[in-house]
């Protein structure tokens, strides 16, 4: 984990980059205590040692099945899937019987190979579990953000420039969504966790890859009031229906969604599992 000094940052996100409707903005001082974060997502060697240790049995594992991105699916399975488990107007997400974090793509697929790369196929739910065994806990948005940011006030942490100069900071779509995908970041899919080069202050991967799990309940509205609760520690409000994921995925593009970026956020139900959704773990600062 790396130990962080929190302080002020500016958090948010405004401008033609900015999804209001997602409660991006409006760009405001948020302060946040010390704190200590995982330098990378968890892996699926490290969820692994969790379910073994514990027994622990996923949401997707409960409810028997999770959501596939489309184009991961062999073509011959993709024409037999049920049409009652499409999202509309997300095609290209398909809920597949048997999927969940050791079988991401669901029966006859495996992590064996996989094991440096993020776990996914966890809902938020599992995601807590975990960090509670570990003796850790999910970090909130703040928190996140603040880590993501490194100190700066850019659109990215390494600048105003998705790929400066052509070279890949992140692993997210390249070519045209959702139909090709040329990997030319250099993978298609998930990458290891340590993939790219670290950021200023040690972290891997916290734009790009998996969207992560925070603490948060989801609101587009909570932060917008000036007040001690949402600009000091803010933690969001107290009930919703749907957790705050941070840093977009190898799914994000620019045509339809430019997520990857530390001000952007959306969200899921708890109890929701995907291929593009993992997490990694925050704990208090040791006094």
């Amino acid at each position: 984990m790396i130990a962080l000094p929190g302080g002020v940052f500016r958090m948010g996100c405004e401008g033609p980059q900015a999804w209001a409707a997602d409660g991006e903005g409006p760009l405001r001082d948020v302060n946040v205590s010390p704190f200590l974060l995982d330098a990378t997502a968890v892996t699926n060697a490290q969820f692994s040692a969790f379910v073994e240790a514990t027994g622990y049995v996923t949401d997707s594992e409960r409810i028997g099945w999770s959501f596939v991105f489309l184009g991961q699916l062999p073509k011959s399975r993709r024409r037999r899937l049920a049409a009652r488990q499409r999202v509309d107007g997300l095609e290209w997400w398909v809920g597949v019987e048997g999927a969940c974090w050791s079988k991401p793509e669901g029966p006859g697929s495996t992590i064996r190979t996989r094991m440096d790369h993020p776990v996914v196929g966890v809902s938020w739910n599992d995601a807590a579990a975990y960090a509670a065994w570990a003796g850790k806990r999910l970090p909130t948005e703040a928190e996140w953000e603040y880590a993501a940011r490194c100190g700066t006030t850019t659109l990215f942490p390494w600048g105003d420039e998705l790929a400066p100069g052509g070279r890949h900071h992140c692993n997210v779509w390249q070519g045209e969504f959702p139909h090709r995908n040329t990997a030319a970041d250099g993978y298609p899919w998930t990458a290891p966790v340590t993939a790219f080069r670290k950021s200023e202050w040690g972290f891997h991967n916290l734009i790009g890859n998996v969207w992560e799990w925070c603490a948060d309940w989801f609101s587009p509205t909570w932060h917008v009031p000036d007040t001690p609760q949402t600009r000091i520690n803010p933690r969001g409000p107290t009930t919703g229906e749907a957790k705050v994921i941070k840093g977009g995925s190898f799914l994000c593009h620019a045509s339809y969604c430019n997520r990857y970026r530390p001000g952007a956020r959306t969200a899921n139900t708890p109890d929701s599992a995907t291929t593009h959704m993992g997490f990694r773990c925050a704990a208090d600062a040791v006094s």
